[in-house]
């Protein structure tokens, strides 16, 4: 099969996007992480100095932004998937390009290829889709009125 076989091409293009999207996703999260700490650790140490009221009042500020931020884009959870889906997609390439595993049999092994890439992918599409629903029905229900 040539290197720039349509299915070939799918695979590099996904395994570079989720690698680049894990990669961005970790990045945020620690940092995020890294200022929420922080911030927290500031609080505690403004405790005794002279401002400590507007000092603590900010830093506590920070620690609720970074972790709304954090919680409604969910970049720990992404760069967790995203990276399980590229090692995923990593893998059937190296079986593949092997000959190994299932596509040791098949009798068309790049159709099988691509139906294994394209399962992947459609797993991780379904998931998020289903993430962004349950985020939306959770922030729905913390609008609602309490029942009386």
């Amino acid at each position: 099969m040539p290197p720039d076989a349509p299915t070939m091409t799918r695979l590099e293009d996904q395994i570079r996007w989720y690698d680049a999207k894990s990669g961005t996703s970790q990045i945020k999260f620690k940092l995020l992480k890294g200022l929420e700490i922080f911030s927290a650790v500031a609080i505690t140490l403004a405790g005794s100095s002279e401002m400590k009221g507007h000092i603590t009042a900010y830093l506590g500020a920070v620690v609720l932004a970074v972790e709304a931020i954090e919680h409604l884009n969910q970049y720990q959870q992404n760069w967790i998937s995203y990276r399980s889906t590229c090692e995923a997609l990593k893998h059937e390439k190296y079986l593949f390009l092997a000959t190994a595993g299932p596509y040791s049999t098949a009798a068309e092994p790049i159709k099988l290829l691509a139906e294994r890439i394209e399962a992947l992918i459609s797993r991780e599409h379904a998931k998020w889709v289903s993430e962004q629903e349950e985020a939306t029905k959770t922030k729905s229900r913390a609008k609602l009125p309490p029942r009386t």
